[in-house]
């Protein structure tokens, strides 16, 4: 698939997962393929987020962001296009601790409508969602008390977008770098992946073989769509 064939897929008002973290990893090409569709719009995007989600708001493209952070890892570390939208109140924000969103990711690559967290107690937190973030009680007490919970929320994905080094054409896919992030929960997580990788190696074999098979992250029954885009993360980095 092309990218545009990709994008072609997606819908206004989907709940779409960006995979990476921060200005790490970025599918920055499929990123700049939304931002060709002037008719897509709408978007609910969940994220570790960085310049995707800035770009996405500096296009009005976004209704809703769930995120831990939104951070360009340098001055002015939050996204100021995101920034900006948050401030004005053109866009719904959630804003939570980073253990809530992978905790939202989990509960959704299992098939759960949520995950008990301690995460997020006794904070703000619940006030900025309101009624849409509730809590638990424990059914197993510990000497006889009952502990209250966070029940952090499935997040349904419609789509999830990812970027990572290398993959075969089938959409095995590996990372080269130092961490995998949360590439694998966003992939599980969604009803449709779409991976755009630096190189497309033909052979199966040759791909374990040169990555090794520890760095393979996406087996292929995960990914949905995979297309060649060499230094597709740019501006973020690759690794």
């Amino acid at each position: 698939m092309s990218l545009d064939e990709m994008v072609g897929e997606l819908s206004s008002g989907m709940t779409i997962g960006i995979g990476g973290w921060g200005s790490r990893r970025k599918p920055m090409a499929l990123i700049r393929a939304i931002l060709r569709r002037e008719d897509l719009t709408d978007l609910t995007v969940v994220a570790f987020g960085g310049p995707d989600i800035g770009l996405l708001c500096s296009a009005g493209k976004v209704k809703r962001a769930y995120y831990g952070f939104v951070s360009l890892d340098s001055a002015p570390f939050y996204d100021p296009w995101f920034a900006r939208r948050r401030t004005e109140g053109a866009i719904e924000s959630r804003e939570m601790d980073e253990g809530m969103v992978r905790c939202g990711l989990q509960a959704a690559a299992q098939r759960l409508p949520f995950l008990p967290i301690r995460a997020g107690l006794g904070t703000a937190v619940r006030e900025f969602w309101g009624e849409e973030l509730k809590t638990v009680d424990s059914p197993y007490p510990v000497d006889g008390k009952t502990e209250t919970l966070l029940a952090m929320p499935a997040f349904q994905l419609d789509a999830a977008l990812i970027h990572l080094d290398k993959a075969d054409r089938h959409g095995n896919a590996a990372y080269t770098g130092t961490d995998p992030y949360f590439d694998d929960l966003y992939a599980m997580a969604a009803d449709k992946v779409y991976l755009e990788v630096d190189e497309i190696v033909e052979d199966t074999n040759a791909l374990f073989e040169e990555v090794g098979r520890q760095r393979m992250l996406l087996p292929r029954m995960y990914v949905d769509g995979v297309t060649e885009a060499p230094n597709g993360a740019h501006f973020t980095f690759a690794g």
